[in-house]
């Protein structure tokens, strides 16, 4: 085969002699899945802003479970805004016995949020992104983006993949960095995060706080102990204070500043576990939040690990053909970073995947449960089937989608295409079924396009920019609508019954594809009945195939044809 198959380089956090059990461990989805560009849900000051809230959202709620119309009038958003922070929620909660975290499309503003799980997804929204490094010759990278850039400094004028590539990894953080740095940001919060969580004692004084053990598992929002995550124990049974609790006993309260001290050591044991604390002299002042201290990974305490926590990276194919199934991946995450001129196949069920930094490539991705997000890409046709996606700062890209929400597209976009989803393969229907898609819902079409500056990132933006809305995406022509072709890797024994695309096309795509497989039927015939001698036919075969062969060059197709001649 011309294009390799090749394997993913795999990272994770270190690991050493100490029980993994023991450790705290942050959750990531809130972070890269759950932040929401809307001005009127970052507060400056989010404690103060909250505490009401609370209360105001308790007054409106009905056995503490608000739904959109009560958040609306709460936080004054729109409706429209107030379910996308209902959805956006459900995309991210961390038990799935939590009947917002497995509703389907239509169901989701029925049942509501739970008030407390919503007031740390709110509070978590004026989280800042860890800044890189200012790149030493931005000037060089700084030519072809053909839209002036709403960031300032060295990064006016980049495409999304020059953006990228101007952030070498000596410059862009790791992922032991965000972590480190989001575990900080939740140190220096959490005091914060306990207080809307806690109750004053009845009768004592009303500075006294206390938790119990059903709030104390509202923190499983943004923290959990060992690898396995929302399949491992609850997060009151990993703590010295509710585990062996009996649930059929009254409930035990305690001191939320004793919870407060427990859970602060936690975390800076954690740090410790994962990084060594740099100098303000390395690190500089640009580099970090201004309320965070920075936290710098080791780089040589980095190894290979087969945790189902850690994502499965899928880095750096380029110019190959890839894929990987269900019995491939570790885990339930994918990231697929900075791939180029290459057709990539994740045909697997996951609940999160995240493609950053790829360009001229084409990625299909099974069956996701919960979010995708696809970020500083070029050229890239993305294929999935998945709950919902959120795409930012990319630059020519199409997207086939198969998906129950509306797309979100949110920052410094150009030229986005979306269709509907075109493709399948035999396992798809078992996949979607697993991780709860419905192949009835299928919202490609209603793009929702929210501003074009991130306020979370750590960059001063230009004043007056924050509320401009991001540029939308059109929608293919149904006459440049096309079928895509997956190779049938699970023959045989792992056949299973999906055997044309789950998702119902439009009437005006389906028209089309009748309209040009009718003209193709025509044209055959013709060609079978021109009257040409076979010299004369011969010659007008053989240019037929030149044409075609440029094409698929041209294209970038030939790997699909490299890809079907099999392995």
């Amino acid at each position: 085969m011309a294009d390799s198959i090749q394997s993913p380089t795999s990272s994770s956090l270190p690991s050493t002699g100490r029980d993994a059990s023991t450790i705290i461990r942050l959750r990531r989805e809130p972070f890269e899945h759950g932040l929401l560009p809307l001005p009127k849900l970052i507060f400056s000051d989010p404690a103060q802003t909250l505490i009401p809230f609370k209360q105001k959202l308790l007054e409106l709620s009905s056995n503490q479970r608000v739904k959109s119309a009560a958040i609306s009038e709460a936080l004054q958003i729109s409706l429209e805004h107030a379910g996308l922070v209902l959805e956006t929620l459900a995309s991210v909660l961390h038990h799935e016995s939590e009947p917002l975290a497995t509703a389907k499309p239509g169901e989701i503003d029925s049942f509501g949020a739970d008030v407390h799980d919503l007031l740390l997804f709110l509070y978590i929204q004026s989280y800042k992104k860890l800044l890189p490094r200012t790149h030493k010759d931005s000037a060089a990278v700084a030519d072809v983006w053909p839209s002036t850039s709403a960031f300032d400094g060295y990064l006016s004028a980049l495409s999304p993949l020059q953006l990228v590539r101007s952030n070498s990894r000596r410059f862009m953080p790791s992922q032991a960095d965000e972590e480190a740095h989001q575990l900080s940001y939740l140190q220096k919060h959490m005091a914060n995060f306990i207080s809307l969580l806690s109750e004053p004692v009845e009768g004592d004084d009303e500075e006294s706080l206390v938790l119990t053990m059903d709030r104390f598992e509202h923190l499983g929002f943004l923290i959990q102990f060992g690898d396995k995550g929302f399949d491992g124990n609850s997060l009151s049974q990993a703590s010295p204070f509710f585990a062996n609790s009996d649930p059929d006993m009254p409930a035990v309260h305690v001191p939320a500043a004793q919870v407060h001290d427990w859970l602060v050591q936690s975390i800076a044991s954690a740090l410790e576990h994962i990084s060594e604390p740099a100098s303000s002299k390395e690190n500089g002042p640009g580099n970090a939040d201004q309320d965070v201290v920075m936290v710098e990974a080791c780089t040589n305490s980095v190894n290979v690990s087969t945790s189902t926590r850690n994502p499965y990276f899928i880095e750096g194919i380029s110019k190959s053909s890839y894929v990987k199934l269900s019995s491939d991946i570790k885990g339930s995450s994918v990231k697929v970073l900075n791939c180029h001129e290459s057709t990539i196949y994740i045909l697997a069920p996951l609940r999160y995947a995240t493609v950053y930094g790829c360009s001229d490539a084409t990625i299909v991705l099974g069956a996701v449960g919960k979010a995708v997000r696809v970020e500083h890409c070029e050229r890239v046709h993305v294929i999935v089937a998945a709950k919902r996606i959120c795409i930012a700062n990319c630059r020519e890209c199409v997207f086939f989608l198969g998906v129950n929400q509306r797309p979100l597209i949110v920052g410094d976009n150009h030229k986005l295409q979306v269709a509907p989803y075109n493709t399948f393969y035999s396992l798809l229907e078992e996949h979607m079924i697993e991780v709860g898609i419905v192949p009835t819902v299928n919202r490609w079409d209603e793009p929702l396009a929210l501003g074009m500056v991130d306020p979370h990132d750590s960059l001063s933006h230009p004043a007056g920019v924050s509320d401009v809305q991001a540029e939308s995406a059109m929608r293919v022509d149904p006459d440049q609508f096309t079928n895509f072709m997956i190779p049938n890797w699970l023959g045989g024994d792992h056949s299973g019954s999906t055997n044309d695309n789950p998702f119902k096309l439009p009437d005006a795509y389906i028209a089309s594809q009748h309209r040009n497989q009718k003209n193709l039927e025509e044209i055959k015939q013709l060609l079978r009945e021109a009257p040409l001698e076979e010299s004369r036919k011969r010659e007008l075969s053989s240019a037929l195939h030149v044409y075609f062969k440029d094409w698929l060059y041209a294209s970038g197709n030939i790997r699909q044809l490299y890809c079907l001649q099999g392995d």
